[in-house]
This record gives structure tokens, sequence and C-alpha cells, in this order.
């Protein structure tokens, strides 16, 4: 039997009655995109909501989609006449990338189509691999794969096709950028998409010989403050990347990969083969390539930007 307070206590009073939360509305999702990964990837909080870090981390992977996605669909083309085409991504590290290309290119972009493609993540931690591929198989993404391997094993290891249609390296840090470039040109890639992060090598030669440059030409000024030198070696890393693809035969885009607001290291380079080389182009920037280090006093760099493919 209750008591009048208890059934007072039972009676819910109306002003304190709340309707139940709304289920977030997230824009930014792509139908059909994988739900699970996001959360997997804690671009989805559990609950299946999105903040505004994750809402950042989510457009700068959409926007480097939308670069990437045009590359997918012409090495597909030219795929579906052999064994499909390969990308292969360096520095994968937690294989956000990977993961999402893969999830909007093969489960929302082409759902239900047969496709042949298959991703490489390639990382040097073993333990971010194993982690990668045991979501991969939680998932049933059947057309990815995660590889411990460094760059340069990478190049010869028969875990890879001997030819890969697409390089990407993201936030590649110092060297590794040039590593993922070396690996392109070795396995005659179509395409390559760099984000490079964290120049440092450059800076330290132009540092070395500061004062044999100051003698030589006025344009030593650009890096005789140590500020000044990292921000120009910085600069001049991706100028000679750039050189040394055009060197080796390929186009080169350069533009930014999201808002400054985002991310410092914003520069994407953009590389693609053309279908008729341009041999006129391609000697032009071998001598521009060989001018550059020989004027900046970065000779005893020449065989980290060699051209590989000397064009008659």
């Amino acid at each position: 039997m209750q008591t009048p307070s208890s059934a007072r206590a039972a009676k819910p009073h109306k002003g304190n009655t709340r309707p139940a939360p709304a289920a977030q509305v997230i824009e930014e999702l792509r139908p059909g995109q994988s739900i699970e990964l996001l959360k997997e990837l804690h671009i989805l909080t559990r609950e299946g909501k999105l903040n505004q870090d994750t809402r950042r981390k989510l457009k700068q992977v959409y926007h480097l989609y939308q670069f990437i996605e045009p590359l997918l669909n012409d090495v597909n083309e030219v795929a579906a006449r052999k064994a499909g085409f390969t990308l292969a991504d360096h520095g994968a590290g937690k294989s956000y990338l990977g993961f999402i290309l893969y999830d909007l290119f093969f489960n929302v972009a082409h759902a239900g189509e047969p496709m042949d493609g298959h991703v490489y993540g390639i990382e040097t931690r073993a333990e971010l691999v194993d982690k990668s591929r045991s979501l991969a198989a939680r998932l049933g993404f059947a057309r990815i794969s995660f590889l411990n391997l460094t760059v340069q094993e990478a190049t010869t290891s028969d875990q890879l096709p001997a030819t890969v249609d697409i390089v990407t390296a993201l936030h590649a840090c110092d060297t590794a950028t040039d590593d993922a470039i070396a690996f392109g040109l070795a396995k005659g890639a179509r395409h390559m998409v760099l984000v490079p992060c964290c120049q440092a090598e450059v800076a330290g030669v132009l540092k070395k010989s500061r004062a044999l440059s100051l003698a030589k030409t006025p344009l030593a000024e650009l890096w005789r403050h140590p500020l000044h030198t990292r921000e120009f070696g910085s600069q001049i890393t991706n100028v000679l990347r750039c050189l040394q693809l055009e060197a080796n035969g390929y186009q080169v885009t350069v533009t930014e990969l999201v808002g400054w607001e985002h991310s410092m290291k914003n520069e994407l380079i953009l590389a693609s083969r053309p279908a008729q080389p341009q041999a006129g182009k391609t000697r032009a920037a071998q001598a521009r390539l060989r001018e550059v280090l020989d004027e900046l006093g970065l000779r005893e760099l020449t065989a980290r930007f060699a051209v590989q493919a000397e064009t008659a």
C-alpha cells in the first residue's frame, strides 16, 4: 500500500519532465560509410557523436580524398584490363588514411560493384600493424593489407607487387617523404600524393655551409639567421622534391591540404606521370635541379634528389 508521500514521489512532476535527447545528425558522414570504423578510429565517440577535434580530422581526410578519388578512378580504368590497381600508403601509422580511403572508395562510391583494387598500409611499428590487421578482419575489409616494413624494405619486398599505381605519404617526417618518392620511382607509380612534414636535412646542410655560401652569393641572406635557415630549408626541400619528380617525368601540382587554421604542415604535392612522356620538359627540370643544388651549396644532397629515370 502506497503512503501519500510515496505516491507523490512515484508521480512524475510535470515541470521536471524532459524529452529524450535527439540523436546527433552528422552531416559530414556519407551514406553507407562504416560507423564502426569511425568509432574504432576515434573519429566518432562510442555513442556515435562527433566533437570539434575529430570533425577537423575528418574534414582533412575528406579533403585529401577529394584529390585522391580521381586518381583511383583513373588507375582503376587502366587496372580493369589487368589484375586490379594498387595503392601503397607509407608511414601509415594507425591507418586513418588507408581505412577511410578504402571505405569511401569501395564501400561508398562503388558499393556493390566488382572491384579488384588493393590498398597496402606500410608501417614500421609492429603493434600498429597488428591493430590495423585485426580491425580490417573485424570489418571485413578484404582488399587492404598492412605490412611491417621500412620504405626501403618495401621497395624490394615480395609482399608488394612489382609495380604500384598510387603512392601516398601523409605527414611523413623529414626524409620519409623522400623515401616514399624513391619507392614510387622504383615502382613506376602513376601518381604520388605527398604531405611532407618536419623537414630538417636540407636546413642542416645550409647551416653547415653558411659561411661559404655568404661569400659566394647574396642569396645566402635567405638562410643566414637560424630561424630563416629552418624555414627556408623546409621550403627549398619541397621545391627540390617537386623538381626531382618533374625531372623523372611527372607533372606536379602544389596546393593546400586544408586551411592554415587547421595545420601548419599543410603543403600537398600531387605528381602524375602523363600518358605521353614530355622529354623536353623532363630534361629542363633535370637541368634546373642540378643548378639549384649547385647555387645553394647543396651538392652533397645530389644522391638524395637523384634522377632515376633519364629521358632521351
